[in-house]
């Protein structure tokens, strides 16, 4: 299967329906009512391209929220009036650049793939379970960057990437962001990447590693535990 089209059925069953019709498609997915990839329930959560988007919500609030949207024609606009709807109004929609790649750098691998609980992996990485990637210091050991894997499902992982401070400046996160991108796509999902709108180092790194700024976006209420 091409990458385009497994990014296509993740979108799909992540948020209930893509692609979307219009604008701003709203629709009502029991997804959103569900744990997450971390246990997190994500009561709210879209994808907007070029072309069109959608907004996933609860099914039980699409109606509300599509008559909101429809009315202001500015999801922004009505965006704390939703978080309160959903029962979020303490907490705001964040807003990232959406990547994804089919064709990741083919640099030279920077990491080893290991157990998510191995006792030399740092805190962060713990939570992604499974195997995750990390660069160690040759002669000591030490954790030097990593890459844990979002399992939304089984066509999409979003990558996320950490280095240590003093490992920085050293090319390892592009690297270890590129041999994870690979290992998705020889696995048979897609792989993707967030960031938010200023974060220049994780945009260069993204560019870097094959993830290219398409003029996607995610938007969404941050999980809280199921």
């Amino acid at each position: 299967m091409v990458p385009e089209r497994r990014l296509a059925e993740h979108l799909a069953r992540w948020l209930g329906k893509w692609p979307g019709a219009g604008d701003l498609d709203i629709v009502g997915s029991p997804g959103r009512t569900l744990p997450g990839w971390n246990g997190a329930i994500y009561p709210a959560m879209g994808v907007r391209s070029p072309a069109g988007g959608v907004l996933s919500v609860p099914p039980e609030h699409a109606e509300k929220v599509a008559e909101l949207y429809a009315e202001a024609r500015d999801f922004d606009a009505i965006a704390p009036q939703v978080s309160a709807l959903l029962g979020y109004q303490e907490r705001g929609f964040y807003t990232a650049v959406y990547r994804w790649s089919i064709r990741p750098a083919q640099s030279a691998d920077a990491g080893s793939w290991v157990a998510a609980d191995d006792p030399r992996v740092p805190a962060w990485l713990r939570p992604f379970g499974g195997e995750v990637l990390v660069a160690w210091d040759p002669d000591t050991g030490a954790y030097l960057a990593g890459v844990g894997l979002k399992r939304h499902d089984d066509r999409g992982r979003e990558l996320a990437v950490v280095t240590a401070s003093e490992a920085r400046g050293r090319g390892l996160a592009r690297r270890l962001v590129a041999q994870a991108a690979r290992r998705v796509l020889d696995e048979g999902a897609v792989p993707t990447y967030l960031h938010a709108r200023d974060n220049r180092a994780s945009a260069a790194v993204a560019d870097a590693a094959g993830f290219p700024d398409r003029g996607w976006t995610a938007f969404g209420l941050s999980g809280r535990e199921g």
